[in-house]
């Protein structure tokens, strides 16, 4: 069974996070069938919008951290750094349905879909500094222009989590619902009976201002993060949550 679902019904194409076994923590293979999802739906002119969602109780523990010591994504050819490309550049509505914990990338990669629904337990966090690392997906850039720059700081620089009450008040999130992929549906459906030209128009007219700011956000992160993940600290840092997670 692949562990991204790979579905289209009508105009609607469904990319879904399929490991609920290990809370859909994202391997190097997950992240490139994401890429290749997204990068087909955006050549594909039947395709009017795309949901990303989940198998399980959870969207995505974040990145598999076995998986990334044993191979790290230290090249701008990685399946991590194709799969933000995809993210960046994709120019169809991308909508989330998002429930249980959604965390570091489970939260950065939400600044790029246009609507992103939420269970009302949903758990958001970005613990990159708590991980030795820096935050990815241009989310230094995003983050802080869309919550403000001292806020954005103490959930960065804290790895503190909130709440979907709060991701909503914030603008991270633009609806809280007891079935966010069925809202999420609707929503997208409604995109798709809209023009399809005008909708990408739009889309590219309302990231247009800051999409050359964020590539270039993006690149930097993608550097300091590869030596972060080679460094020392990252190392002591990955050995101290494998043991509080081995412990709890």
């Amino acid at each position: 069974m692949s562990e991204i679902l790979d579905t289209q019904v009508g105009a609607i194409r469904f990319l879904s996070l399929n490991r609920p076994s290990k809370m859909n923590a994202l391997t190097r293979a997950m992240y490139a069938g994401l890429a290749k999802g997204l990068n087909d739906a955006a050549g594909d002119f039947s395709v009017r919008a795309v949901v990303i969602t989940s198998e399980g109780e959870h969207f995505t523990a974040g990145n598999d951290i076995v998986d990334f010591m044993d191979q790290p994504p230290t090249s701008d050819s990685s399946e991590v750094a194709t799969f933000l490309a995809s993210l960046l550049n994709f120019p169809k509505p991308l909508i989330a349905a998002v429930k249980g914990n959604a965390i570091g990338v489970g939260t950065t990669m939400l600044l790029h879909c246009d609507v992103v629904v939420a269970s009302s337990s949903t758990k958001f966090s970005m613990p990159f500094v708590t991980l030795g690392l820096v935050p990815e997906a241009g989310s230094t850039f995003l983050f802080p222009a869309l919550v403000g720059y001292q806020r954005a700081a103490k959930i960065f620089l804290t790895g503190e989590s909130f709440g979907a009450t709060e991701a909503l008040e914030m603008g991270l999130i633009a609806e809280i619902a007891a079935d966010p992929l069925g809202t999420a549906t609707k929503i997208a459906e409604q995109i798709a009976q809209q023009p399809p030209q005008a909708v990408v128009n739009t889309k590219a007219l309302l990231k247009a201002r800051n999409h050359e700011s964020v590539a270039a956000v993006m690149k930097a992160e993608f550097e300091i993060f590869a030596l972060a993940l080679q460094s020392d600290e990252a190392m002591e840092a990955f050995m101290k949550f494998m043991a509080k997670k081995g412990s709890s």
